[in-house]
């Protein structure tokens, strides 16, 4: 997966603006917090930053973006998305993967505590020749001191719920919920820290009587919060050759790990279990770990003389639904 043509541009434009030596140790600044785990800071705090956030992680984050948001279109193919409202948006990073996923969005609603993400995420999605991006509406509005919302088709909550304290992220879930209409989307990073805070909001919108579409397939206690793992998935990006010198990797892409829920009004059957780790391929046969509509974790060895079962097998990638019946 790869940034859309015209975004690509419109992001190089902004980063070209800070000169190469303050963008290098900008990078290398923004990794050195993401390292330590420190949230009692931001990890963007001017200009150079900003630039080196849109080089080396809005590539990452759009993508997985795009990712948990294709999940709708994959359970609810009938699904109409008219409406989004982003909370924390940052530079808009969640409304451009919508835009492109969501042919039918008309209008969004994009919410920021911080002026200067606002200006520029104001200055990308103006470039942009979605009309419900280059037309957004930009609120400045801190999601810790209460915001109002109206109705959305989509609620969006995009690696904002891990940097909260517990009693600011059940109420920001609780009134986000509420501006739902039909779905939901909570995206943090796939570390323990970010399906801790996906833990507690799929408890939380549980009991206030979400239906949860994906990935989990079931209502039930966590299988893999009880085994003291924690569930994510990964979402491959393309680099660009400036990504790459940033990052000091001398790969062509890279490997976002996220943990997410999606939530929906409707209930919606189970699609069957869900891939939880990365399928091990075998001779004569692959072996999946599945998170099952039982709320267990299962070990499923499918056999080269299963022809139907290991074709589809042979396709399935870690994340991936796995219908029992094949």
């Amino acid at each position: 997966m790869r940034l859309p043509q015209d975004l690509l541009e419109s992001v190089q434009a902004e980063i070209d603006k800070v000169e190469r030596r303050r963008l290098v140790q900008a990078a290398a600044q923004i990794s050195e917090h993401y390292q330590s785990g420190d949230i009692s800071s931001p990890a963007v705090t001017n200009e150079a930053q900003r630039a080196a956030y849109l080089a080396v992680r809005f590539p990452a984050t759009y993508a997985a973006n795009r990712r948990v948001l294709s999940e709708i279109n994959d359970r609810v193919p009938e699904a109409h998305i008219s409406s989004l409202l982003d909370l924390g948006a940052g530079p808009g990073t969640a409304l451009f993967a919508a835009s492109e996923q969501f042919p039918a969005l008309q209008q969004a609603t994009l919410l920021e505590s911080d002026q200067h993400w606002l200006a520029l995420g104001k200055n990308l999605t103006g470039r942009s020749p979605h009309s419900a991006v280059s037309g957004a509406q930009w609120l400045r509005q801190d999601l810790r001191s209460g915001f109002a919302c109206t109705p959305h088709d989509l609620v969006v909550i995009s690696y904002v719920l891990g940097e909260l304290a517990s009693s600011a992220a059940e109420g920001v879930l609780r009134k986000a919920w509420g501006c739902a209409t039909k779905f939901m989307v909570v995206l943090e990073p796939g570390a323990r820290r970010g399906f801790a805070a996906i833990h507690a909001a799929r408890s939380l919108l549980i009991q206030i009587g979400a239906n949860i579409l994906a990935p989990c397939p079931h209502h039930g206690s966590c299988p893999m919060a009880a085994a003291g793992d924690w569930c994510h998935f990964s979402q491959r990006l393309e680099r660009t050759s400036q990504h790459r010198q940033l990052k000091g990797g001398a790969l062509g892409y890279e490997d976002e790990k996220f943990s997410y829920l999606v939530a929906s009004r409707d209930s919606i059957a189970a699609a069957g279990s869900r891939i939880v780790r990365h399928p091990g391929i075998h001779s004569g046969y692959i072996q999946l770990d599945l998170c099952t509509p039982a709320a267990s974790l299962e070990k499923r060895t499918v056999t080269r003389s299963h022809k139907e079962a290991y074709k589809q097998a042979r396709k399935a990638e870690w994340g991936d639904a796995w219908k029992d019946s094949v």
